[in-house]
Formats: C-alpha cells, sequence, structure tokens
C-alpha cells in the first residue's frame, strides 16, 4: 500500500518520505525512531549535574519574578526565573515567544521541560511548560524521536507512523521465528515488538521490542551469511592461480619491506587462490596497515595466469588515486600489465573504449566504483574481485559483483575495527585475516580530548600546520542547522572558520551534494588546492591525502568510537606528524571517559574491544556505531551478546534444515529471501 493512501500524505509529503526511502506502509512501519523523549521525574535544582547538560530536564517551579525581553528585531528573548520547592532557582529563556509574557505571571506553577545548559549557571532553554496534571500524565513514557528531512517534522512523521501501524496491524504478520528459539532466547512476538518500538509505553515494553527486532535482524543477516559461506565451499576453483615471479619483482621495487602480518596474509590468499575452491577472504586490517599492498600482489598473480582483476573503492576520487598508484607502481617494477579505470563521471565515448578493452581481455586490472558491476561491463576472464573499504550489506554487494564472472575469487578490505569475535560472525561466508601490525615507517598520531574553550588554540595550530605547508579536516557531525539538535554543521561551520582564517583556502564537503561537486572538492583537496576541508562522516573512506595532518572533530560525543577512529585514519598516513583534535561540548564523565580510549591508543582493535566493554549491553541510547553493517536497528557493538545468540540460533537451524525446506520454515525462507532483496535495494540508492 503506498503512503499516498494515508491521510495526510500528499504527492509534496509522499516525496519527502521517498527520500528517507520511504514509499509504501510497509516501509514506513520499518522507520524506526533513531531516539527517544523519555518524559522523567521533574528533578530538584540543588541536583542538577553535568552529566545532565545538553539533556531535556524538568523542573517543577514557580514563576518568582516578572519576565524580561531583551533584544530586538528579528532576536528577542523572553526570560523567567523559577523556583522549586526547596526555594532554589534556575533561569529560563525562550526565543522569539513574546507572547508566552502573559501566560508567565507571578505564582504560577507549572512543570518546566527544555534543555539545559550551562550559561554563567543553569538555564532551561526553549523549554515546554506543563501543568502538574499535564504533566503526570506523560512522566515515563517514551516518545519517538524520527530519522527528518527537508519537509518534514517529527509531529509528521509520528501520526503517519500511528496510522501506518492501524493499517498495518489490520493484517497481522505470520510469526516467522520457531517457538522453540522464542522461548529459548526470551523472544517478544514479532508484531508486538513493530508496535511497541515506535510507541513504548514503558521502558520495560520498549527493551522487549528492541531486543527482538535486533535478533530478528541479526537472524536474518547469519541465515544469509551461513547459506552463501555453505554455497561457496562447495564450489570449486575455476582458476587456480599460483604465485609468480612478477609479484616478487614488485616487492623488491618498493621502498620499504612488507610486515610479518602482511606477509601471513599473502601468504593465506596465495593458498586460497591456489587451492581446491573458491577464494572468500576478508583481510581487516586499521587504516594504513597496508591491505592495499596485499591486494596488489593477489592482482599481479592473477594478471599473470592469464585472467582479469577488478577493485571495487566506495568514491570516485579513491578509485582515481588506486588507479594512478597501480600504474605508478608497475611501472617502476617493469611490469607490462594494463590497468583500465572505469567511474560513472567518465564521458560516454571514454566508458565505451573502456568496456571494448575489459571485454577483449587488454585490460589486465579494472579500478572503478559501482560501474564495475554495471550490466553493459562485461569482462572476458574475471578471476578476482576486490571490494575497498567494504560498507553496507557487503554480503549482497559481493554476490553482485562476483555474478560478473564465473564464480571469481573474492577478497574484502575493511578498516573498521570489529573485535573478532564479532568478525567472525558478521562475516560468516569469509575466512578472516588480520593484519594487526602497522608498518615502522609510520609515526603514531598525537591525540587530545578538550572541550570547546580550546578552539581559538586549535585553530591557531591549524593555521600553523596550514603556512607549513600541511592540511587539515574538521568534521562536523551535521549537513545544515537544526532546531532539535545543538551540533556544529558543516555550512555555518565553514562561513565561520572563514571569519577566523582568512588567509586559509577552506572549502565544505557532505553527503546531500551532487556525486560530481563531491569528487570537485575531494580532488581539489588532494590537489592540495584547498587547505582545510569542513566535512561530514562523508570523508571517512573517501580519499588519500598524505599531506594531511590534523584531523579536529567536533561535537565528538555525537560519534561512536569505531566511527571516530575510522575518521583518525585519514590523517598520519604520510611522513609528516599527524595530531587528532577530539572537541566535546559535553562534561559527562561518562562521554569524556569513552573518548579518552581514543586518547591513549591509535590500535583500531584494541579500541573496539575496550569499546564493546565500556559501553556493555542495554547502552541503547548510546552513540550507534558506523561502518560495514547498517542495520535498521541492531548494533554490533551494543547488541554484541544479541548478535552471538541469533548467530548460535541460525546455525542450530540450518543444522537441522539446511535449506529450509521443512513445513514450519516455509514463511522464514521467503523472509530471508525478502531480506536479501531488501540489502540489494539499499546498496543500488
Amino acid at each position: 500500500m503506498n503512503i499516498t493512501e494515508l491521510k495526510g500524505i500528499g504527492a509534496k509529503t509522499a516525496e519527502n518520505f521517498n527520500r528517507l526511502s520511504v514509499y509504501t506502509v510497509s516501509d514506513l512501519v520499518g522507520l524506526y525512531p533513531r531516539d527517544y523523549d523519555v518524559y522523567h521525574e521533574p528533578v530538584f535544582v540543588k541536583d542538577i549535574s553535568h552529566e545532565s547538560e545538553h539533556t531535556e530536564v524538568a523542573v517543577e517551579g514557580q514563576v518568582c519574578k516578572s519576565p524580561d525581553i531583551y533584544g530586538s528585531g528579528r532576536l528577542k528573548i523572553l526570560t523567567v526565573t523559577i523556583k522549586d520547592y526547596n526555594g532554589d532557582s534556575i533561569k529560563c529563556s525562550w526565543y522569539n515567544m513574546p507572547f508566552l509574557k502573559n501566560t508567565l505571571r507571578l505564582g504560577a506553577r507549572y512543570v518546566f521541560r527544555g534543555r539545559l545548559v550551562n550559561k554563567r549557571g543553569w538555564l532551561l532553554e526553549q523549554p515546554k511548560m506543563y501543568t502538574l496534571a499535564q504533566y503526570k500524565e506523560l512522566q515515563g513514557t517514551l516518545q519517538p524521536i524520527y530519522p527528518l528531512t527537508k519537509g518534514l517534522t517529527n509531529n509528521t512523521v509520528t501520526k503517519a507512523v500511528a496510522q501506518a501501524l492501524e493499517k498495518y496491524s489490520a493484517g497481522l504478520e505470520k510469526e516467522y521465528i520457531p517457538d522453540y528459539i522464542r522461548k529459548r532466547y526470551s523472544l517478544a512476538e514479532h508484531n508486538f515488538s513493530i508496535v511497541n518500538i515506535h510507541f513504548p509505553k514503558t521502558m520495560e515494553e520498549y527493551v522487549q521490542a528492541r531486543h527482538r527486532l535486533a535478533f530478528e535482524e541479526f537472524f536474518l543477516f547469519t541465515l544469509a551469511t551461513l547459506s552463501l559461506k555453505s554455497a561457496n565451499e562447495h564450489i570449486p576453483n575455476s582458476y587456480v592461480i599460483p604465485e609468480s615471479k612478477e609479484k616478487d619483482q614488485f616487492l623488491e621495487s618498493l621502498s620499504y619491506s612488507l610486515t610479518n602480518a602482511q606477509l601471513r596474509t599473502v601468504s593465506e590468499v596465495a593458498q586460497d587462490m591456489s587451492g581446491e575452491h573458491l577464494c572468500s577472504r576478508l583481510i581487516q586490517g586499521d587504516v594504513g596497515s597496508g591491505k592495499t599492498v596485499v591486494a596488489t600482489i593477489a592482482l599481479i598473480n592473477t594478471v599473470i595466469a592469464g585472467y582479469q582483476g577488478a577493485l571495487m573503492a566506495p568514491t570516485e576520487v579513491l578509485a582515481r588515486q588506486h588507479y594512478e598508484s597501480f600504474v605508478k607502481g608497475f611501472e617502476k617494477a617493469g611490469l607490462d600489465i594494463r590497468v583500465e579505470l572505469l567511474v560513472g563521471s567518465m564521458t560516454a565515448k571514454q566508458k565505451k573504449e573502456a568496456y571494448a578493452r575489459i571485454a577483449d581481455g587488454t585490460a589486465g586490472i579494472i579500478v572503478g566504483t559501482h560501474a564495475l558491476i554495471q550490466e553493459k561491463v562485461e569482462y572476458k576472464e574475471l578471476a578476482l574481485v576486490i571490494t575497498d573499504e567494504q560498507h553496507r550489506f557487503g554480503v549482497n554487494q559481493r554476490r553482485d559483483f562476483s555474478q560478473k564472472g564465473k564464480s571469481p575469487h573474492i577478497l574484502v578490505m575493511s578498516a573498521t575495527p570489529i573485535p573478532r569475535t564479532l568478525a567472525i560472525i558478521l562475516y560468516g561466508d569469509l575466512d578472516i585475516s588480520i593484519i594487526d601490525e602497522m608498518p615502522a615507517n609510520r609515526l603514531p598520531i598525537k591525540n587530545c580530548v578538550v572541550d570547546e574553550s580550546y578552539r581559538p588554540k586549535a585553530y591557531t595550530f591549524i593555521h600553523k600546520q596550514v603556512a607549513s605547508g600541511r592540511q587539515c579536516y574538521v568534521i562536523c557531525p551535521m549537513v545544515e542547522d537544526s532546531e532539535a539538535v545543538e551540533a556544529e554543521n558543516v555550512v555555518d561551520y565553514t562561513a565561520m572558520l572563514k571569519k577566523e582564517l582568512p588567509d586559509i583556502r577552506i572549502e565544505y564537503l557532505h553527503g546531500k551534494m551532487r556525486p560530481s561537486l563531491k569528487n570537485e572538492v575531494m580532488e581539489r583537496f588532494a590537489a592540495h588546492e584547498t587547505d582545510v576541508l569542513v566535512s561530514t562522516t562523508v570523508i571517512e573512506v573517501g580519499v588519500n591525502v598524505p599531506n594531511s595532518t590534523v584531523m579536529m572533530v567536533e561535537n565528538s560525543e555525537r560519534f561512536g568510537l569505531a566511527q571516530l577512529h575510522q575518521l583518525r585514519g585519514r590523517v598520519g598516513r604520510g611522513e609528516y606528524q599527524s595530531y587528532c583534535i577530539f572537541v566535546t561540548g559535553n562534561k559527562s564523565e561518562k562521554i569524556r571517559k569513552r573518548l579518552e580510549i581514543l586518547n591513549k591508543s591509535n590500535d583500531g582493535f584494541k579500541i573496539a574491544e575496550e569499546d564493546l566493554r565500556l559501553r556493555g549491553p542495554g547502552d541503547f541510547f548510546g552513540v550507534r556505531q558506523s561502518g560495514d553493517f547498517d542495520f535498521g536497528i541492531a548494533d554490533v557493538f551494543t547488541d554484541a551478546k544479541t548478535l552471538k545468540e541469533a548467530s548460535d540460533a541460525a546455525k542450530d537451524m540450518l543444522k537441522k534444515d539446511p535449506e529450509l525446506k521443512l513445513e514450519n520454515n516455509v514463511y522464514l525462507k521467503q523472509k530471508v529471501a525478502e531480506y536479501t532483496i531488501k540489502c540489494l535495494e539499499k546498496i543500488n540508492l
């Protein structure tokens, strides 16, 4: 059922929902809240602490002074002082709401609920006012906060979801996880969970719903990966590829020696590719650990054996960098290997010529983006496919890519720091090699965690680095300003930074820009035509600029540690000393403790393990991790125990019914197929 059939959703609103990949009522039901507004019991002023700063806080108080209005023109600020039952006072302020003055009568008592900030004393910003009875009715409830896009308010989405649930519940979905698994892992019923993930009446109902839906996602994911693993194990090696002397020639031309971890991984890949069965291997290693060299050696062996190899990167800029690196590296080593570039921005004529060279086998190594798996691309003998910085539902992307050849070998390179225990489950269809050593010539990045008062010093430091010929990144969590969230955004931040550093070339970058414009911005930064790049996390896997030495992350408390570590990996890639500055506006001890993990270590795997230990199960309202797995609600760190349980359940089920042919599992098999298709659609957005 199309969402336009819901009351109040016309063509324009539907178009706005489409930007969130919501087209049907079922899609809307699957648009889970990103957070919840929890209506806690009102607090006394004396009990307010830094732990609550920047969160919504409720105070029951009496107006003890007449309101004041400051400012003029476009910005008018209304302030009033209230006192709680203990006689302690706190100020409340509203922007451009002078009409409230008549409501705030001396002696009037309300519950004031607003965002707590410290501006020379505690202050509630833009608080909503409730009578004691009104607030008592809301107290203890969780109000959903949804992902939004331009043209949609949280109220619009909430009303639409409520309608959608009515339509959805009219045709209840059949339960597809077997009863014995539900009992073993205390899983709520599916339809109960769908309703209560959106509108839980209590925290207990929310926890039950979330546990079920997270388990469900992991369960379907694991069944898909294990099925693929089983299929791969029975695929004979169609392309037996031995190690070549040209590989040694390439290694001798390098200005450095491979680490023991790299040599071990090269050997593991070589054994797979010359063995009896198809090679399907994950090469996991920190940013800068040397995964690409291992991939290059596998590609050389493939071409020398008379076949083709392809490497897919997530961005055009990174694809071009790989292409140029291969061309220069082979030329230096004296190897006659034709490398072909294939990216979306090429002209029709350039693509046609590239297609011809790929089809007739002239091109031995093909480097590109998703353009590599388009229908028009036909390979002569594709024996090896490599995905670099694998992200977003890797199972289907790998499958789509591998179908371009006759069961080619598969290598996946990932810099996402996932603990090995979780990686074994998440990459269930792949064998795993871990590069856990950094090249000896890499200088460790110097880190610091600071509050917002450090900014002037940081800007001075950035200026000095640029004056020395270096480049810098500044990361903001948002694209544009939002009334709902207090966080730095790239557009306004860039304008401000240009005033602070007028003699420096500054540009911004974010994911909502046209792909061609994003590439232009990244290419200018890579060519050192820009000194400072203000960006969202879009640069996480975007470009290799060895000249960059400073990474400054604003509102760092809003990111997961795995994502912050990957962002930090954009610097420290060259010969210069590099620095990472984590700025936080939240004085919470818990947040500072998490960020200190990054301050003390540059080892992604240690960071991942420590983050997993520190967060623990049930930390649902923490910052979600970013990385290879874009689940709807589940998080591989927060839900590590659930991931293990779902994996065990899936393995147990496949032992009993390997092809899900039993009558009780027919609907489950259909759900696994639907899940796989849904994942594939997300990749092709």
